[in-house]
């Protein structure tokens, strides 16, 4: 049990983002009188649940093992799952939003607080560490493009004004890192196995991008139509790339795809609640389906890993 708990993974709160995103959709669902309230409150708590578990352990182990947090904190790929917390906090800000609001804003202003510090720190080690381009791959986003969430909730705890400057932030990060990760991609190396599920991390900047821009600018513009639909292209993309998904073996990373496919699916239901265009009601529930799909078969890999043992093991 001491060494499970030398080496429980950062990488596990990214299942928090996946539960989260999948508790929001059925919130909105619910809030659309398109599905009963008890499916949205049973995962809510249940995704809270495991949120403080998942809390718990890992600062047990800042608390026994704290070399091995340091070892984290300092590892090139590892150190952007740190901000996979604070984003966990936002992300439950959001779905706590109408069904307890102090809480909710609670949970933002640490999630808020605590990503702003990661972010900074994040820039900060990419700066003053030299990094082959091999190292790059889409969880560099987490850190910084994690910036885009903070207003979906923020305008109801700040002015708008405060909200925008972190939606600019993430905004100039996606496309410089955007950008970054494109160039690693078609000219050098493929990404190694256990990040290739992460690909699907670059539908949710666009998407959640769209959302936080509805929800300071309250505009359906071309500007929002725009965010939606390059999120709707990385949908479509991947897609395409379904070769690079088979036979892959399965890592806990896999759970970083579920998020963004929760998140083009809000925006789905954000997209007709703002235009009221019957097209994106359909989208949000076609998109669901494998949405759901994503989460459950996740999970389900991530139990029988942890019936044999294969979770909490040293990963370097």
């Amino acid at each position: 049990m001491k060494e499970k708990l030398q080496f429980f993974p950062i990488t596990l709160f990214a299942v928090i983002m996946g539960l989260s995103g999948l508790t929001i959709v059925f919130g909105k669902f619910y809030h659309m009188q398109w599905m009963p309230k008890i499916i949205y409150d049973s995962l809510l708590f249940i995704t809270f649940g495991l949120f403080i578990l998942i809390s718990f352990l890992y600062g047990l182990k800042a608390i026994k093992h704290f070399e091995e947090v340091v070892k984290d904190f300092r590892h090139k790929i590892r150190i952007n799952f740190f901000s996979a917390i604070s984003i966990s906090f936002l992300l439950l800000s959001i779905a706590f939003m109408t069904y307890w609001p102090f809480l909710s804003m609670l949970m933002w202003w640490v999630g808020l607080i605590m990503h702003t510090i990661m972010m900074l720190h994040t820039i900060s080690f990419w700066i003053q560490h030299n990094f082959e381009i091999q190292f790059m791959n889409p969880a560099w986003f987490i850190p910084v493009v994690g910036n885009i969430l903070v207003p979906v909730a923020g305008v109801e705890y700040m002015p708008k004004a405060f909200s925008f400057i972190y939606f600019a932030i993430g905004f100039f990060f996606w496309i410089i890192l955007f950008a970054i990760f494109l160039y690693r991609a078609v000219f050098h190396h493929q990404l190694p196995q256990k990040f290739i599920p992460t690909l699907f991390i670059l539908i949710a900047p666009p998407a959640v991008g769209f959302i936080a821009y509805i929800r300071i600018a309250q505009s359906w513009d071309t500007f929002a139509v725009f965010m939606l639909f390059m999120a709707y292209f990385f949908t479509v993309l991947l897609l395409f790339l379904y070769k690079s998904f088979r036979k892959l073996k399965f890592f806990i990373s896999w759970w970083a795809f579920t998020f963004p496919m929760m998140a083009i699916t809000i925006a789905s239901v954000v997209a007709f609640q703002v235009s009221g265009q019957e097209i994106y009601k359909y989208l949000a529930f076609i998109l669901l389906i494998p949405a759901i799909f994503s989460v459950g078969f996740v999970a389900y890999k991530t139990i029988i890993r942890i019936k044999r043992g294969e979770i909490c093991i040293n990963e370097d």
